[in-house]
């Protein structure tokens, strides 16, 4: 495992709620996909990537409109073809875990959809020039 920390950092606004007035859980795997991508892609150096797998997604806490959330990845291993991720969510002001995820598997693929041998081992800073 890397000391590699990629943090972002979303509002939760109106159009994000569901039924209950509550953050939408869809829409918060949304936001949690989208940044493991550029993660992912950032560390591996190529936009050629796919989402191959993630673990069990465990709520912990709810958030709501106007709540300020922190989305912290790191680095947990590399794969020949894939990069493995974990998340953390958390509210940004009071520190409450709103959602984990053990386990992000991206693969890195060739333009016809197959995996493709990356040749990275370590997290890098992640500002290397990307490859398509």
């Amino acid at each position: 495992m890397s000391d590699y920390r990629h943090i972002v950092r979303k509002w939760v606004k109106p159009e994000d709620l569901n039924q209950h007035g509550a953050l939408f859980g869809g829409r918060l795997l949304q936001w949690v996909d989208e940044e493991a991508a550029i993660v992912a892609v950032t560390q591996l150096g190529t936009i050629d990537v796919v989402t191959r797998h993630m673990s069990e997604i465990d709520f912990a806490a709810r958030a709501d409109r106007g709540d300020l959330l922190e989305l912290e990845y790191r680095v947990v291993g590399f794969g020949r073809t894939s990069i493995t991720l974990a998340c953390r969510v958390e509210n940004a002001v009071t520190g409450q875990e709103v959602l984990t995820l053990e386990s992000i598997v991206f693969v890195a693929v060739d333009g016809e959809g197959r995996p493709v041998v990356h040749g990275r081992t370590a997290a890098t800073g992640g500002t290397e020039r990307l490859r398509g």
